[in-house]
């Protein structure tokens, strides 16, 4: 596709001593260059996920939601005094 670009004097002049250096056409220069950096732009900035919750309506039968904390304090004490008479039946 044929287009008008205005570049930067500065960087015209790097594109075609780039391009002599390569030996590669100008318009081949300049295409890969801009293929190169949009990859590399998105890699380093990707779209954002967007995660949209549902609630199903159903939550697990005895489980109380809001304090699973607790549940996780008494799984810890729990572990904590099977470990306590595993180290004391060890012991003797």
């Amino acid at each position: 596709m044929r287009t008008t670009l205005t570049i930067d004097d500065d960087l015209m002049g790097i594109l075609k001593r780039k391009a002599r250096e390569m030996d590669i056409p100008f318009k081949e220069l300049v295409n890969s260059a801009l293929r190169r950096g949009l990859a590399e732009n998105l890699a380093a900035n990707p779209a954002p996920v967007l995660v949209r919750p549902h609630d199903f309506g159903a939550a697990p039968a005895g489980l109380d939601l809001g304090r699973l904390n607790q549940l996780v304090d008494e799984l810890e004490v729990e572990d904590y005094l099977r470990k306590v008479a595993n180290d004391d039946s060890a012991g003797r």
